[in-house]
């Protein structure tokens, strides 16, 4: 397995001090890593595929690879609600995949039914129109040689059970699982039984940690959130936190599954720091 990091991992310096897309690239190759995963980087004034070309420019005289692309989006609420548009705006963004060279990308189903819907509201009731969604999505990417993935977060397709359903609704080869080792705990589930699940289905994953605190004590205080069951999280420099990491990889690489892994740190620490430790800890591991 190759180890990249994904660029989410910096976001809360990037902007200042002179860290911008150049640095960032720079800051990447000088750590050690072989890929760069791009999510949330704004582009400024520069036209957005301009400045897709020059994220490809920038990783390719580095040395480094463009492994995964990461998007928000929601089938149910996003674009006023119309799916249609909503899928539209994926697209797009499967055609700024194409133009950094990123062969894999991930997108967002839904944080959720909004609360004024009226019932039925859970999973199952909404699960065939998320799968309509990522169905189009797919095969617009599978032309252009680009996998495509649902993650599991946002809560409402957290569990492993539920993105393993919505996988196989779509029922499409190009389209799987972006695996994150760390976000089952967000809904209170054991990730080494989450990762077999669904292993099969991996098109990249994420390694991330939590801290974690049961919910029958107080809140630990600044950088805790709350699980869907009420344990309090914060985000972790891989190998310092409850994650069990090694057993998860372990299950992946059993799997078969032998593509990039991409840190992505949600830690209080420096984030160069936070990466650096992280990815010296996978390379021991791996």
């Amino acid at each position: 397995m190759k180890i990249g990091v994904s660029s989410y991992s910096y976001s809360s310096i990037f902007g200042k001090d002179g860290f911008d897309i150049y640095k960032l690239v720079k800051t990447v190759k000088d750590q050690g890593f072989e890929g760069l995963e791009i999510a949330h980087i704004p582009n400024g004034d520069v036209e957005i595929f301009e400045f897709c070309g020059l994220i490809k420019k920038l990783c390719n005289d580095e040395g480094l690879e463009i492994p995964s692309y990461c998007i928000g989006s929601d089938f149910l609420n996003g674009s006023g609600g119309d799916i249609e548009a909503e899928i539209a705006m994926v697209k797009h963004n499967v055609d700024l995949a194409e133009a950094m060279g990123a062969k894999s990308m991930r997108h967002d189903a839904t944080y959720g039914v909004k609360k004024e819907t009226p019932p039925p509201r859970g999973f199952d009731d909404v699960v065939e129109k998320l799968a309509y969604g990522y169905r189009e999505v797919t095969k617009y990417a599978e032309k252009k040689e680009i996998a495509t993935s649902v993650e599991n977060h946002g809560f409402f397709v957290q569990d492993s059970l539920r993105v393993e359903k919505l996988i196989n609704k779509v029922g499409h080869k190009n389209f799987g699982a972006l695996l994150d080792i760390g976000n089952f705990l967000c809904a209170d589930e054991n990730p080494v039984y989450a990762a077999g699940i669904l292993a099969p289905y991996i098109k990249h994953v994420h390694v991330k940690d939590f801290h974690v605190k049961s919910g029958m004590g107080p809140n630990p205080g600044e950088g805790f959130f709350k699980s869907r069951g009420g344990n309090y999280l914060r985000g972790a420099i891989i190998g310092h936190g409850n994650a069990p990491v090694d057993q998860c990889l372990g299950v992946i690489r059993s799997s078969g599954y032998d593509g990039y892994i991409s840190i992505e740190f949600e830690g209080l620490e420096d984030p160069i720091k936070g990466t650096s430790l992280g990815l010296k800890y996978l390379q021991k591991t791996l």
